[in-house]
């Protein structure tokens, strides 16, 4: 740093602060400083500063899939976070199993990461609570943590309710719930306590229920496929439904494509919602009806409660659920029908 204070012609302060981005610097002089760390090859020596600070200055962010529309953009929008604070950050994929989250804990802790945040599925409360001890983590989820650690969640069960609501108040009294647990199941799966396809579930039930509608289930899968075999398995019914909740975005996607191959019309013919709303909901054909988590806030939510369980990690866990918004498209919008002309009767004369 000394070396490229020198060549530039500033501070060896002002060469740290063009780097770092702790304190302002002007253009022309960061673009300077800039200019001269890549004539000289200068890199930062991540273990002396590591060695100095405690820190490495990497966060993990451990989630099932990435071969998910949510969890994917959900990655995406935590590096951007996590670098615009400064922060580099490994993602890894868990594949929805205790076994991957532990591993990812694991890895934190080997690596030295600064902390981790995690989409907890398969670890229990316990579990988590211990781990937590060796690394700073945020958990993402409807893991039922009652304030153990720093955790944050979705709206499942009140954006479940609005989405049922909307298509009640659009005219359906059929309603068909697409994803696991299934209306024949609820009440015997045991899935871990709290979650989220298990809440949007309830909501589901509570609206529906409240409005007097008949309800079905169809599950197979988590996957647009699965939704497709979905719209399959209602269409084979003897009463189809004229309302769809999903709940994801995913198997809503395929479940109008299911629709479509057995030549039933969204909106025309049923109206379907997802929850989510993923960016591809609005690019569909027609467009999606979704639940609009503030995917924003969980991530401020999720960056900020993880620095500063870093800097402090005797701080009170927070336990933060994040707003929603109903957003509706094209598939729950029945396009106004043309007004019908009767011909009347040629009067006699």
């Amino acid at each position: 740093m000394r070396d490229v204070a020198a060549e530039a012609g500033v501070s060896a302060m002002t060469v740290s602060n063009a780097l770092t981005g702790r304190r302002p610097v002007s253009e022309p002089t960061r673009r300077l400083v800039m200019e001269t760390v890549e004539r000289l090859g200068y890199q930062v020596n991540v273990a002396a500063r590591s060695l100095r600070q405690g820190r490495t200055g990497v966060v993990g962010v451990a989630v099932p899939t990435l071969d998910s529309h949510y969890y994917s953009q959900l990655s995406h929008r935590l590096v951007v976070a996590f670098s615009q604070a400064g922060l580099a950050t490994v993602v890894e994929e868990t594949h929805a199993s205790r076994e991957g989250e532990l591993a990812a804990f694991r890895d934190s802790r080997l690596n030295a990461y600064d902390g981790l945040v995690i989409a907890a599925l398969g670890l229990s409360e316990r579990e988590i609570n211990a781990l937590s001890r060796e690394v700073p983590v945020v958990v993402l989820g409807e893991q039922e943590l009652h304030q153990t650690v720093d955790h944050v969640s979705m709206p499942n069960v009140a954006g479940a309710e609005a989405a049922t609501r909307l298509l009640l108040d659009r005219g359906c009294r059929r309603l068909a719930l697409v994803g696991f647990p299934t209306l024949e199941d609820v009440e015997k799966v045991r899935l871990p306590e709290g979650a989220a396809f298990s809440l949007r579930t309830e909501g589901f039930l509570r609206a529906a229920r409240a409005g007097g509608a008949d309800v079905t289930s169809s599950h197979h899968g988590v996957t647009q496929a699965a939704g497709v075999l979905c719209a399959q398995d209602l269409l084979g019914r003897p009463e189809r439904p004229d309302g769809i909740f999903c709940v994801t975005d995913t198997l809503a996607f395929g479940v109008v494509r299911g629709l479509a191959d057995g030549g039933v019309r969204v909106p025309d013919d049923v109206l379907v919602v997802g929850f989510d709303d993923v960016e591809d909901a609005r690019f569909h054909v027609p467009s999606l009806s979704s639940v609009a988590p503030d995917h924003d806030g969980l991530v401020a939510e999720s960056v900020r409660l993880l620095q500063r369980r870093i800097q402090d990690p005797a701080a009170t866990p927070t336990d933060v659920t994040v707003s929603f918004e109903l957003v509706e498209r094209e598939s729950t919008t029945r396009p106004a029908r043309p007004a019908r002309r009767t011909r009347g009767a040629r009067p006699a004369r």
